[in-house]
This record gives structure tokens, sequence and C-alpha cells, in this order.
């Protein structure tokens, strides 16, 4: 059995920037209000009329890791996006980025939809397709426009999400190499799922007049109950990892988790007694990017220099569905 590796990463965010000053143009709200409960500052806004839309952030994340791996894109043997509304709703995402990367050697192209889980999810279904030899590069990119589904004048959604994209280029550890995914967990909590959802735009309720009128084709959540639940999820993830794997705390050297709130994050790395500078965060100044936000955070952080080959990252996230998952990994 192979072990699976990240060989690259990269990732793409829009220029412009919306900050929390902008946005109370748009609704009832203030820097104060959003920094004390979410600790963001801002977020990153596609523009339509440059063509900034999933598929663009896409191709920009995973040339950049391409470009980092270097080798021949058409070495790659699936290509899959986590990603819950793409450019439309079929051709699949994936599709459209293999033919924005001019890829021609006809890969499988996937789209995976577990919300902001939806790059944990995809990490673990692409290490098993490695791990048995179906495949050997897999390129895994997090991209999501959260801006065209997001409800302005609504302070309770509107002020935690952004835009942009980050990638992962996975590829079969060479032996003797230490990178492996050393253990995982996937979940779902359907009798959450009415926590947080988007109703109109699937075949329940296709978009008419009425629907735009009533504004129920954006993004509801019901905040506080998606909190916990997210606190609650991915501590004992992480404690199950920890635990089953017999690693001990101290032998992690980074925990990277969905960028979503830092009461959040300070929370999760609370309830596991997990040191505050020992974790990842950028929501501050990119909000909740959804299954964008881990590849993009281990893109910055090892750019930076923070994380070397061989260090032991811990991952994990949760979402719509509601879905989460963590993940424990040699880098």
């Amino acid at each position: 059995m192979y072990q699976t590796k990240i060989l690259s990463t990269g990732k793409y965010l829009p220029p412009k920037t919306m900050t929390n000053d902008d946005l109370a143009k748009l609704c009832e709200t203030n820097d104060q209000w959003i920094q004390e409960r979410t600790g963001i500052k801002e977020r990153r806004i596609c523009d339509p009329e440059k063509g900034e839309f999933p598929s663009f952030m896409a191709q920009k994340a995973a040339e950049e890791a391409i470009e980092k791996a270097g080798i021949d894109k058409n070495d790659i043997d699936l290509i899959m996006c986590s990603i819950t509304i793409g450019d439309m709703l079929f051709p699949n995402t994936a599709s459209m980025l293999q033919d924005r990367l001019g890829i021609t050697s006809q890969c499988a192209c996937l789209d995976v939809n577990a919300a902001c889980t939806g790059v944990v999810y995809g990490l673990v279904n692409a290490n098993a397709l490695i791990q048995t030899g179906v495949y050997k590069n897999i390129l895994l990119v997090g991209v999501e426009m959260t801006s065209r589904f997001n409800n302005w004048a609504d302070r309770g959604s509107s002020i935690l999400f952004g835009d942009g994209a980050g990638a992962l280029l996975l590829t079969r550890a060479e032996e003797g190499e230490s990178s492996e995914i050393v253990i995982s967990k996937l979940a779902s909590d359907s009798s959450k799922k009415d926590h947080l959802k988007l109703p109109a735009g699937g075949a329940i309720q296709p978009v008419t007049y009425e629907i735009l009128d009533n504004t129920a084709q954006y993004v509801s959540m019901n905040g506080p109950e998606v909190f916990k639940a997210a606190v609650k999820t991915m501590a004992s993830h992480c404690a199950h990892l920890l635990e089953h794997s017999r690693t001990p705390m101290d032998q992690v050297d980074w925990f990277i988790p969905h960028q979503a709130n830092l009461r959040i994050i300070e929370a999760v790395a609370k309830r596991l007694e997990f040191p505050m500078e020992k974790v990842i965060s950028n929501v501050q100044y990119y909000a909740n990017t959804s299954s964008a936000s881990i590849p993009i955070a281990l893109t910055e952080a090892l750019d930076e220099g923070k994380i070397k080959r061989g260090d032991t990252l811990m991952l994990a996230a949760f979402g719509a569905g509601l879905t989460s998952g963590a993940i424990l990994l040699k880098y």
C-alpha cells in the first residue's frame, strides 16, 4: 500500500478587499461588533466584470501548485474540486478547470460538495485512491465564490464569508519518505441540516420571481447552533485521531482548522488544550472561504516557512450538512 504526500500547494484570493467598515454601509453593523464576535477584519470579493468566477480562481490556485511541483500537468490523473456552487449547475467545476489548465489527457474530473468540510472529505478520498494504486497524482482544489449567494443586508451571515481558492497537489510518496495521511475521521449530523442551508435554486425550489422577492436565494444560518456544533465536532474528532493513533498532543506541530470564525478556532483549541501559537489562522483577513480555507492557510504557512517537510499537521473542518471531519498527517 502506498503513502500519500502533499507535493505542493497554491492559492488565489481576489484583489478586491471588503472591510468591516465597507460592510457597515450595507447592513446594520460595525467593525467592533464584527471583530468581537468573529475576529474578522476584512474579506476578499470577486469581481464578475473581470471574469473572477470559481473556475478562474481554481485555475490560478492550481497553476501555482503545478508550478511549485514542477510536474507535467498531463501527469495529473484526477481533478477533484470541492465546491458548493460552481460557475453553473453543470458541467462540473473540475471539468471546467481541466479545460482552463489546458490538460489534454482526458483525466477524470469530479466535484465534491460537503460544504466547508469539502477539502477534508476530498483529501480522505484522494488518499484512498493513491494508497490503493488507482491514481498517482491528484489535484484537489477547494474553491468558493460565497459573495454570489450572500445576503449583504443580513448581518448574521454576510459578515462571515469571503471568496478564494486553495489547491493541493497530491502524489504517491517515494519509498523511505515519511509523508502520509496517518488517520482520518469523516462524519455528518443530518439532524442539524437545516441550521445552515441555501434553500432555493435546487429541484425543490427553482428560482422564481417569488423566490427572489423573498430573498430565499441566499444562505440561511442559525449562527448559535452552528457555532456550538462546530466547536463540539472539531474538538471531538481531533481528540479521536490523537487517541486512536496514539499521538501525544505535544507531537502535533501545527493545527490548521477551517477558518470560519476566530472565536470557534479559539474555543476548539481551548477544549483540546492546544496552544494558540501553534494554530494556523488567517480568518481575520479572508473570512470564511468555505472549503478553500484550509488549503489557503496551509499555503500561506508554507510560504512563510512555518511548516516544514516532516511536520505533523492536524486538520479539522465542519460545514453544512452538518458535515465534519479531521485528518492527522505527516507533511
